[in-house]
């Protein structure tokens, strides 16, 4: 279906703006609802404004009901292959984990989904956590096989 004078690497980055457009669009979602806001961060966790535990709880009700909706009625995926959502078993790793990554949150007032929209409405200071997320990453890599499993 390709032109014979179109070039196959413009094809493929024709294909790939659509993620382009969803991550700006999303990006715009997360500064309007004020999600990447320190402010509102803050509030959440001194427990001073509902705000944010609204935007995560109507996340988590959607998900909820989009696994329902997967198992209820059997959706495959657009290649017609069966959805398969693995059980999950409780690991003490998630509650120190999630312990760590609420810290992390609450200091720097950004988790990752935000990082970037920060970033992109020109908080200079975001490019630090950052980093330091990716430094976090790096460690993590190279301690993983020593970690409890």
């Amino acid at each position: 279906m390709t032109d014979s004078n179109t070039p196959r690497g413009s094809n493929q980055t024709l294909q790939n703006s659509k993620y382009l457009v969803a991550g700006v669009l999303f990006g715009i979602i997360l500064v309007k609802s004020e999600v990447i806001s320190w402010f509102r961060i803050q509030e959440m966790f001194r427990g001073q404004s509902f705000h944010m535990y609204g935007i995560i709880g109507s996340a988590v009700i959607t998900g909820m009901i989009s696994i329902f909706l997967i198992k209820r009625l059997q959706l495959k995926t657009i290649t017609q292959e069966p959805v398969t959502i693995p059980e999950k078993k409780f690991h003490w790793g998630n509650v120190y984990g999630g312990l760590i990554f609420g810290l992390g949150w609450a200091i720097t007032g950004a988790c990752p989904g935000s990082l970037y929209a920060q970033l992109g409405s020109g908080f200079g200071a975001a490019a630090i956590t950052l980093c330091s997320a990716i430094a976090g990453t790096w460690v993590y890599s190279r301690l993983r096989e020593k970690l409890p499993h």
